[in-house]
């Protein structure tokens, strides 16, 4: 592939993905606002440049990935990179984003630039080995374009129109949220009835309560570091955007309210910055227990295979 690609946001996920493209062979503009990712890149083989709207002018596919809708309005707007894409480029948002959102900012591109959502799950381990998959939303053309170099990062499915990407990803965040919330209080039951916690787990690895949430969180619930790489503040801003989504529907739902309001009382305990899985430590503190267990919980960002 000749085309240039362009990255911007080099954060926990961001950082391994654009690795990625390097590393595949693609030649990669990368830029972030703090310079020791953009000097990992480009030790990796990339290059950079002086401002995300020197990065767009640049790219013939201009990938973001960035926390919030508000740093994508940041630097896609206040930032002129979206004013600065050539007609004829692609803009992939990576970002976990608000659908109407990225509908405006498509009509707002300039002519002849094309938008295709695709945010992405599989945490950060999955972003450093390949494993993401990524949930893709456009034009058939433009994803015909563009997934050869998403695939780089991982498993990519075609979700329909523009915006449709996020709908999925949301959807799945939902139901991680609502699994992540409840895995503390299986724990917290258990134990309090005389189980003890390796028993347990052990038994729900290999019973109808297996999950991803289970075998992927539960190690950082076990070594006590309640998984840094992603915050309350982020759960809680993911589920905002469920939220949003709901009032498509005219029945509430009722286990993503629970859910949300248990990650808000999470936050306002411990605060927005810390692990998203300070939701289950919540259950450990209120019922004067610890789910502390000896293992080889090798943390998400440490996994190399």
């Amino acid at each position: 592939m000749t085309e240039t690609i362009g990255f911007i946001g080099l954060g926990n996920m961001g950082l391994p993905m654009c690795l990625n493209l390097i590393e595949s062979g693609l030649d990669v503009v990368a830029f972030d606002l703090r310079t020791e990712p953009v000097a990992e890149a480009v030790a990796a083989g990339g290059r950079t440049a002086d401002s995300v709207a020197a990065v767009a002018a640049e790219a013939d596919i201009l990938l973001t990935s960035l926390p919030r809708p508000d740093h994508v309005a940041a630097v896609m707007r206040a930032g002129g990179a979206l004013a600065a894409l050539r007609p004829g480029s692609l803009w992939t948002d990576l970002t976990t984003n608000r659908r109407e959102f990225v509908a405006e900012l498509a009509a707002e591109a300039p002519a002849g630039v094309t938008v295709v959502d695709s945010p992405v799950t599989g945490a950060v381990d999955g972003a450093r080995n390949r494993r993401l998959t990524l949930f893709a939303g456009g034009r058939d053309e433009d994803l015909d374009r563009v997934v050869p170099v998403l695939e780089n990062m991982g498993r990519v499915i075609r979700c329909g129109g523009l915006g449709t990407g996020n709908v999925v990803k949301l959807v799945t965040n939902q139901l991680w949220f609502i699994h992540a919330a409840s895995i503390g209080e299986g724990f917290a039951l258990g134990m309090a009835n005389g189980v003890e916690l390796p028993v347990l787990y052990d038994a729900i690895c290999d019973s109808v309560g297996d999950s991803f949430v289970a075998r992927h969180d539960g190690p950082s619930i076990f070594a006590g570091h309640y998984d840094p790489s992603f915050t309350l503040d982020l759960c809680l801003k993911d589920l905002g955007l469920v939220r949003e989504l709901e009032t498509s529907l005219e029945a509430p739902l009722a286990m993503t309210a629970a859910a949300h309001a248990v990650f808000e009382e999470a936050a306002e305990r411990y605060g927005k910055d810390v692990g998203e899985l300070h939701v289950a430590k919540r259950l450990e503190d209120d019922n004067q227990l610890s789910f502390r267990m000896d293992g080889d919980w090798t943390a998400p960002w440490d996994v190399t295979d």
